[in-house]
């Protein structure tokens, strides 16, 4: 069994002080990653609050699946820190991550289409009954639990005995969440939920993702749609590039300037006299420069 104390492969470095906290669950401080010459993310710094939704933007190639990667525990970051409840830490496997409360969604959601929706919410954490070695599925005790869990996210299913591969898109995403949650998140790594999804069933998703801020949990919502973060999100960062282009609060910016910074406006604006000259291009619906100064997270002190 892995120790989560140790310095070896339970993620917490021993020798290092913790500074302040602020309450936050999760924090990247100038965070980096590089795959030999390759920098894919650069000076991130993030902080993932309980009762939260941190919204994380970006257009492909922008950095977001590299993030993810290191918070989950798939990959370890290369420059600046990571910690976890303060304390300084670095994951060596995705178990380190859960072992702490970090659980991911993914866009494929990890689930077997054909089983039922309750073997789904219980796969590879089956419950069980009887003694060893005869041990058997407590199916019994697994139905009723997820049916529980599910209904005190809002989710009502007439028949958890129908395979999940039936269920629509959303749906399929909000029995993740509820899996999750029931399993000890206490941070929520949304990966792109909605991207698949038309419009009510987004809406379904968003309803579940502000039902897990309510419960006290700090959700990470990686999305390329600036509508569906600014209607639930608390904290906004946009990545371009694999650096840090924005990062805001949701009184410091409209959803007109998240828009804006998502669609590479910054980008378009140093480029709008010339655009000016191309016909069919409507420039005057440009932003200007000097309206694309949202602020940007500063460095914590005594970082490089």
């Amino acid at each position: 069994m892995t120790d989560k104390n140790s310095g070896t492969h339970g993620a917490i470095l021993q020798d290092t002080v913790p500074a302040e906290t602020d309450g936050a669950i999760v924090e990247l401080r100038n965070a980096g990653k590089a795959y030999g010459n390759i920098r894919a993310l650069h000076g991130v710094s993030l902080k993932v609050h309980p009762g939260q939704v941190t919204c994380v933007l970006g257009d492909n190639g922008a950095g977001k699946s590299t993030l993810i990667k290191i918070i989950s525990g798939l990959h370890q970051h290369t420059e600046g820190e990571f910690l976890v409840d303060n304390t300084p830490v670095r994951f060596t496997t995705p178990r380190d991550a859960l072992d702490r409360g970090i659980a991911t969604v993914y866009q494929d959601l990890a689930t077997v289409p054909l089983m039922p929706v309750w073997r789904n919410f219980f796969l590879g954490s089956e419950m069980t009954k009887g003694p060893w070695p005869i041990r058997r599925l407590d199916i019994e005790k697994m139905k009723k639990t997820a049916d529980h869990e599910l209904r005190e996210m809002g989710i009502v299913l007439d028949n958890l005995e129908q395979p999940i591969g039936t269920l629509s898109g959303g749906q399929r995403q909000c029995v993740a969440i509820a899996r999750a949650v029931y399993f000890g998140a206490r941070v929520l790594i949304l990966d792109e939920p909605t991207a698949a999804l038309g419009v009510k069933q987004s809406g379904v998703v968003l309803k579940y993702i502000a039902a897990a801020r309510e419960r006290g949990l700090g959700v990470i919502f990686i999305t390329h749609n600036p509508h569906h973060a600014y209607m639930v999100g608390d904290h906004f960062s946009v990545l371009r590039l694999g650096t840090m282009e924005l990062s805001a609060e949701r009184s410091q910016i409209t959803l007109e300037e998240l828009t804006n910074h998502m669609a590479g406006g910054a980008e378009l604006a140093a480029l709008k006299h010339e655009l000016s000259q191309v016909s069919g291009v409507d420039v005057e619906k440009l932003p200007e420069q000097e309206d694309l100064t949202a602020p940007v997270a500063a460095s914590p002190e005594g970082t490089s």
